[in-house]
């Protein structure tokens, strides 16, 4: 005989907490083209935090949703307002080119959602333009290549051809090496994407500089090296770069020929604290057959500042709250010593590196020394919040 159940049961029944949905982060990054691998490793490194937690970040369950911006802004703009429109998510991340991130961020900051980069960080959201809801926990692309002139400076060049992509990065780039370099530079920008460097080898060649510095992240970056070495100028002129235009990936398609490179950066897998070494061992254990590169790392340390905000909040309901815990970065670092500055841009180290043939013979980078102390970035000061 069936039990019939009674209005007391029913409304039991009706009255169970249901199962909250975890909580939704947005990933618009680059996954296809020459430069895919690059949102691949932010992608990877933010899951691999989110591994590392059983699925959580501080406590609360978390899920990605990624989307590909094919490096193109339009798309990035497109993604953020369905995330924020239809999905109605108020957590993003994952940009990996400033012209993407000059599109989208600001779309993302002024309809009350944060944003957090783990790589992009353009000079004109960095100062005036700085917002709340805006926190980068890579570098500000200016700072990153700062780092690289200084040590040019240190290893005593006094005259550089320095080569970048003709976009906001590209300019940031070279203004950041000539701010710590101040020796006689030759600018050249290269197009975005160019994969041809025919030209530029040539004008090095004639200008006949002590040494090179390149920033050409991802497939240009392994073009542009390769073509280097092709036309012989790495027997005659040093070259020295800061961290993305030598990261495993390029460094893996080049070879034996990138052995001798000079690089700045703010994180080396050699690095001997805790975080980095959860980190690089997990890394290696997921993902054996791929290189762990600072965009990984980049993208793991934002998992890692989400998490000690969650840790706080349990959610982010509260984006005052959430934003107040944010800013405080009480997380250990995997590259060490980590703040926010005025405008929440890293304040950090930077750090010389060789590139030495591993045991391997594959290219690695080895730690050589560090070059600055707790630097922000030089537009701080006009950020007003």
């Amino acid at each position: 005989m069936k039990k019939l159940l009674t209005a007391a049961s029913l409304l039991a029944l009706t009255t169970l907490p249901s199962l909250a949905e975890p909580l939704k982060i947005g990933v618009i990054t680059t996954l296809s083209g020459p430069a895919g691998y690059l949102g691949e490793q932010v992608r990877d490194g933010l899951q691999l935090a989110i591994d590392q937690e059983g699925g959580k970040l501080g406590g609360v369950d978390v899920e990605l949703v990624v989307e590909d911006d094919g490096l193109k802004p339009g798309n990035g703009l497109q993604i953020a307002d369905k995330f924020l429109n239809e999905e109605g998510i108020k957590l993003i991340t994952g940009i990996i080119f400033s012209n993407v991130a000059g599109a989208t961020v600001p779309e993302v900051v002024e309809n009350d959602a944060i944003y957090i980069s783990p790589n992009a960080a353009p000079s004109s959201l960095a100062g005036a333009g700085c917002n709340k809801n805006y926190f980068v926990v890579s570098w500000q692309n200016d700072s990153l290549h700062e780092a690289t002139g200084a040590a040019a400076k240190a290893l005593g060049y006094k005259k550089v051809v320095a080569l970048a992509p003709n976009y906001q990065a590209g300019k940031d780039a070279i203004a950041g090496f000539k701010r710590e370099f101040g020796g006689d530079v030759t600018e050249i920008y290269t197009q975005l994407e160019q994969t041809d460097f025919a030209p530029e080898m040539a004008q090095i060649r004639a200008a006949a500089p002590d040494a090179v510095f390149q920033f050409h992240p991802g497939g240009m970056g392994i073009a542009f090296l390769k073509q280097y070495v092709q036309a012989g100028l790495s027997k005659d002129v040093p070259m020295i770069v800061s961290e993305p235009s030598a990261d495993g990936v390029i460094l893996g398609a080049v070879g034996e020929a990138a052995v001798g490179l000079k690089a700045t950066t703010h994180w080396n897998a050699d690095f001997d604290n805790d975080a980095n070494k959860a980190m690089v061992t997990a890394w290696a254990a997921k993902h054996p057959d791929k290189p762990l590169t600072t965009y990984g790392q980049q993208a793991y340390d934002v998992g890692l500042l989400i998490a000690s905000a969650l840790k706080k909040t349990g959610g982010i309901d509260d984006l005052d709250a959430f934003r107040a815990a944010l800013k405080e970065a009480d997380f250990a670092s995997t590259r060490g010593d980590f703040k926010f500055g005025q405008n929440q841009h890293p304040v950090q180290d930077w750090y010389m590196v060789d590139i030495v043939a591993g045991s391997d013979g594959k290219p690695v980078w080895v730690t050589k020394e560090k070059l600055r102390d707790d630097v922000g970035d030089v537009y701080a000061a006009e950020c007003k919040m």
